[in-house]
């Protein structure tokens, strides 16, 4: 496959974190968790040798149990964590959906807070006037768009969230499992958004436990299981393979 044809590539990588256990501060923590002198982080490997590659205009689903390691994999991709060891590529704009809220300010209202996200995106003040009325009538908020988003409910944050992420030109869009918390009105609306943009030439990631979104959606599933990639490819024969292993 040619470099050009490629959208995220990940070679040989591992992840690691250090799980660092709670300090006794008090007298009585002390003596009911003992003294711990000494006590080392403890070492936890989420990810091991990760190999994938994906290609420009590939719509592809992450799946596997809670704590596999698939919403840590999806962070690498956007550099929000870096590798302990090997390389993860990325090649043409990116944005994600991977926290509510994330990139918004609370005490500004959701107009200020789209400038400010879709600036981090890299839009300029004039590219985003021009979106601006497209990506309020997406998010259907109304006249709550001039509120400060501490008000938003879950759901309003990832109307917001979702509408300005749609709307930044991006070649990579990268979800973990914010799409959720909206309503099934909206939800349907994002999933139509999605199929649109699948057959665009962006590239798409999902993280989802909704085996049904990513059969619709998706073209191709990854399977991550306890840190290491369990099967890869066809997004049906994945999801069978997985629901017999977990039944």
């Amino acid at each position: 496959m040619l470099k050009k044809d490629i959208a995220i590539k990940v070679t040989n990588m591992t992840k690691t974190f250090r799980i660092y256990g709670d300090k006794a501060f008090t007298m009585k923590e002390r003596l009911v968790r003992g003294w711990r002198k000494n006590s080392r982080p403890e070492e936890r490997t989420v990810l091991k040798n990760i190999n994938l590659t994906i290609k420009k205009g590939e719509t592809v689903g992450l799946i596997g149990v809670n704590g596999s390691g698939k919403s840590t994999l999806l962070k690498l991709m956007t550099k929000i964590l870096y590798p302990n060891k090997g390389k993860v590529e990325t090649n043409g704009k990116l944005t994600s959906l991977l926290e509510l809220g994330a990139g918004f300010h609370p005490d500004f209202t959701g107009r200020e807070n789209i400038y400010f996200n879709a600036a981090i995106f890299g839009l300029t003040k004039k590219e985003i006037d021009a979106r601006l009325d497209k990506i309020i009538e997406f998010s259907e908020l109304g006249d709550l768009i001039d509120s400060p988003v501490r008000t938003y409910s879950s759901g309003q944050y990832m109307r917001l969230a979702f509408a300005v992420a749609i709307n930044v030109d991006a070649d990579i869009l990268l979800i973990d499992e914010i799409l959720a918390v909206g309503d099934q009105h909206f939800q349907e609306k994002c999933f139509d958004k999605l199929e649109e943009l699948s057959k665009s030439d962006m590239t798409i990631v999902i993280v989802s436990h909704s085996l049904g979104s990513i059969e619709r959606l998706c073209d191709r599933a990854i399977w991550i299981n306890d840190g290491v990639v369990a099967e890869d490819g066809e997004c049906h024969k994945v999801i069978q393979d997985y629901l017999k292993e977990c039944a």
